[in-house]
């Protein structure tokens, strides 16, 4: 499978010099990460996979005591460091190693802007190698030890064939005139680090099923939520290997006050009721004795991303909506007329919807935008802001000049006299 490449593992600081001063001197190297998010409640990075042009690399971070020096490897700027979907992998490194990536080439990223339908690594290796990738160990809990032979052979074909995978794609890139966009979306993905997510007390509304239930059931959920989160903190478990959320949601249902009532609820004999029996019924009870008002709608998930601040509004209601399905029936006849071209590679929804409402009227307003692309305004933008001229022209201007679309709450009258 690997041909006559060696493996060389690394294991410890010595071994870990070594690599640091052999990729030092590579011009491009496949780089990836296994972590162990399925399996922990705090992941941590518990593999470093490397490729250069000769070997491959595996890196075990549990044995190794200071990971520091790879960071100049990965700020390197003269080193290309070949990832596929690096998002995850840079932030998961600038998390736990403090890492920051230069000269990022996504090979997932260079398959969106080639319009391929499938975009994952195994799905590229078997399209240009032949070679179909096993995903049995997808979801291995890479914190355990000893790596197993089928292990290693999983992580380092994660970047085996990175290096040749790029050099394919980079002459279809350029062929498709689409380098520039590559370089503006990896520059972009250099620039992601960690950012600890603020636990949100409302989080519990969220799990699958609690729309249904009343008020009095989603506070106990409240407290069967909030006391399996502070057991899975503790034993370093996922949440739902403690209680799964479809038990959690039965139990707010049902309300068992007593051991009695949860032997009922669940005959069977399990680990959880043994070992949990009493402390969910202590929460069950908690929450039939509280009494605070429940949020009447949902709060969203927000991606642990960096804080975009996006102009105020200056559409809404029908023309807001209107303003959008003409941007998007815009986008989708390209697409029609062109295979090659995908929202991706045009605008996506939601880039559609932040233009929409916050309705730009010069390529300058257009390209301030934070989730607008400098690509986009040089290949779309003039289109964009016809379809904008069309739909939502301007019919007055403010007290300051800027232009007024529609009276505030116009939407919203019509809306009612339907």
């Amino acid at each position: 499978m690997f041909d006559d490449t060696p493996l060389v593992m690394v294991e410890d600081d010595e071994a870990l010099a070594k690599l640091v001063a052999t990729l030092s001197e590579a011009p491009v190297i496949g780089v990836d990460t296994e972590s162990d998010s399925m399996y922990s409640y705090q992941e941590k990075v518990c593999l470093l996979q490397f490729s250069d042009s000769e070997r491959d690399y595996i890196v075990d971070p549990l044995k190794i005591k200071d990971m520091s020096p790879l960071g100049a490897v990965m700020s390197n700027p003269d080193i290309v460091k070949i990832f596929h979907g690096a998002d995850y992998d840079v932030v998961c490194m600038n998390r736990d190693y403090g890492f920051k990536v230069v000269n990022l080439f996504d090979t997932m990223v260079a398959a969106q802007f080639l319009a391929f339908s499938r975009l994952g690594l195994a799905d590229l290796i078997e399209r240009n190698f032949g070679h179909h990738i096993e995903k049995k160990f997808q979801r291995h809990d890479w914190s355990r030890r000893p790596l197993l032979p089928e292990h290693l052979d999983y992580a380092r074909g994660d970047t085996h064939w990175l290096l040749a995978i790029r050099e394919l794609m980079l002459w279809k890139l350029t062929a498709a005139n689409r380098m520039a966009h590559l370089e503006e979306e990896c520059a972009i993905l250099e620039k992601r680090v960690w950012r600890e997510r603020k636990r949100d007390p409302n989080s519990y509304l969220r799990v699958k099923g609690t729309r249904d239930l009343n008020d009095t059931a989603k506070r106990v959920l409240f407290r069967l939520y909030e006391w399996r989160d502070g057991v899975a903190k503790a034993a370093n478990r996922p949440p739902y290997k403690v209680v799964p959320d479809p038990v959690l949601v039965e139990l707010a249902r049902k309300q068992p006050e007593s051991r009695d009532a949860l032997e009922r609820m669940f005959s069977r004999k399990t680990a959880m009721k043994r070992r949990y029996g009493a402390a969910l019924v202590e929460a069950v009870l908690a929450g039939l004795e509280d009494d605070f008002e429940v949020p009447t709608s949902v709060p969203s998930k927000k991606k642990n991303n960096e804080p975009q601040d996006l102009p105020p509004a200056r559409i809404w209601g029908g023309l807001l909506d209107r303003t959008a399905t003409a941007l998007k029936d815009w986008r989708n006849g390209l697409i029609r007329k062109d295979p090659s071209l995908t929202s991706v590679t045009i605008v996506s929804n939601g880039q559609l919807k932040s233009i929409a409402a916050t309705r730009p009227t010069t390529l300058e307003e257009l390209g301030a935008l934070p989730d607008v692309r400098n690509w986009q305004v040089r290949d779309h933008g003039e289109a964009i802001i016809a379809v904008l001229d069309e739909v939502a022209p301007p019919i007055s201007e403010d007290e300051d000049g800027a232009p007024v679309f529609q009276a505030r709450g116009e939407g919203r009258r019509r809306r009612r006299r339907r």
